[in-house]
């Protein structure tokens, strides 16, 4: 049955797009947040998480797009869990979405502030942030064409930014920086390290989300998502090395002894190679306020048409399952989301914000890999015109991994992990009284 004209969205996508939006949903966790698991875990917990991460999502990436090619709809998660498990699940998988959608943008924003402080000391970290907001929800709203070419330009220079900063750096590398202080915490600090290396790669799936607004999304999607997850390996690795690899990972995450944390980690490696007053550091600045702005505007783009699945199906205010009559973009649905986000602004915590988006993701992760094994043995007739490779060995591995995750991300963050429960909570009273007892 064919959807109401208010209620379809517009198909634009090609491969290339999604490559950008890919890489442009993650590539602000290479230009902040990681860093702060290094005062978790140092060099060494960090990177026992990390490398941990890049198996599950490399994994996850595989059973993910053979969900989204063989159900090409904006809900993602939310209609894989849906169709393989049922409301309830559906519900379940539908909200952790939102949640990692809609929270994930205000840690970037506040980084973006912190980037922008650099040029301009007086301008406020909260003006930045909320400005940042309306403007590109505005942009979102005006087109989804619009909103990803543009992606597409500020992602590439993102990369290439990134590739610089590595090429400035990296002959400045010393093995010994890495051991310095490389294992604080022990193993208990590369489990508390487990949010910040997520936050490397978190959003990926955000791919999933348009497949409904992409040309041919059997073919592109899996296209979009396998070079995007190539990309962002790369990034992190080169990106963890050349940032630690200068001075040491304290050097990377105060900016002066006693410092709290920084949101802004490439800077002060890269003025320990050449200053603040050189071009290259006021380079790096600049493109990397615009590698925050990649992930920042994808994933409100990813978030909108989440929450408008959400509304569409009527988990949701059915307002927020309309699409505006000329721009067929989910407006109600961005502007719901920005609302929440400005909001979570005003808590001013980036590494709390951070972790309950983490929570949201790995319970999409988790549900997600359930659907994968739920829908094989369900409809096995299902047209897949992609299928995970190694079956079922990698979505085992993947789910494997989230869930020892989440339970570690449980253990270290427990008042964390008991907001999160409460929203959950509180949005599955809503669902239970106005959905399905309606």
């Amino acid at each position: 049955m064919n959807k109401p004209a208010d209620q379809t969205l517009k198909k634009t996508l090609g491969p290339l797009m999604l490559w950008g939006l890919g890489v442009g949903y993650v590539i602000s966790g290479m230009y902040f947040g990681w860093n702060l698991g290094l005062e978790q875990g140092g060099t060494l917990g960090l990177a026992i998480s990390t490398v941990f991460i890049i198996a599950m999502y490399v994994t996850f990436t595989f059973g993910y797009t053979e969900l989204a090619c063989a159900i090409p709809k904006a809900g993602g998660a939310f209609d894989y869990a849906h169709q393989a498990l049922g409301k309830r699940w559906g519900f379940l998988a539908g909200m952790a979405q939102n949640i990692e959608f809609i929270f994930a943008p205000p840690a970037i924003a506040f980084a973006m502030g912190a980037y922008f402080q650099l040029f301009v000391p007086s301008v406020p970290v909260l003006a930045v942030a909320i400005l940042s907001y309306v403007m590109f929800t505005a942009l979102n709203i005006s087109g989804v064409k619009a909103a990803a070419t543009f992606e597409l330009v500020i992602t590439v220079l993102a990369v290439a930014e990134l590739l610089v900063f590595a090429g400035v750096t990296l002959p400045h590398f010393e093995y010994q920086n890495l051991t310095i202080n490389a294992f604080p915490k022990g193993i208990e600090g590369a489990f508390a390290a487990i949010p910040f290396a997520i936050w490397f790669f978190l959003a990926i799936e955000g791919v999933a989300n348009v497949a409904e607004e992409t040309i041919n999304p059997q073919r592109n999607v899996l296209i979009g998502f396998g070079s995007a997850i190539l990309t962002l390996v790369v990034l992190c690795i080169l990106t963890f090395i050349s940032s630690v690899g200068v001075g040491g990972w304290e050097a990377v995450v105060y900016p002066e002894p006693g410092a709290p944390a920084s949101d802004s980690p490439l800077p002060l490696a890269l003025r320990q190679v050449v200053g603040e007053s050189h071009f290259l550091f006021h380079l790096l600045i600049t493109i990397g306020l615009i590698g925050l702005l990649a992930s920042f505007h994808g994933i409100i783009l990813a978030a909108g048409r989440a929450t408008f699945e959400f509304g569409r199906v009527g988990f949701a205010p059915k307002a927020l399952g309309k699409v505006h009559p000329r721009f067929r973009t989910p407006t109600n649905a961005l502007i719901f989301n920005m609302v929440i986000g400005v909001i979570a602004l005003f808590t001013s915590k980036t590494g709390e914000i951070i972790t309950i988006a983490c929570f949201g993701a790995l319970t999409l992760y988790i549900v997600s890999m359930i659907s994968l094994f739920a829908l094989r043995k369900k409809s096995p007739d299902l047209h897949r015109p992609f299928k995970v490779p190694f079956y079922p060995w990698f979505p085992i591995i993947a789910l494997m991994i989230a869930i020892i995750a989440l339970i570690a991300m449980t253990v270290y963050n427990p008042w964390l992990a008991l907001i999160y429960a409460g929203m959950l909570a509180v949005a599955y009273i809503y669902f239970y009284f106005y959905v399905e007892r309606a």
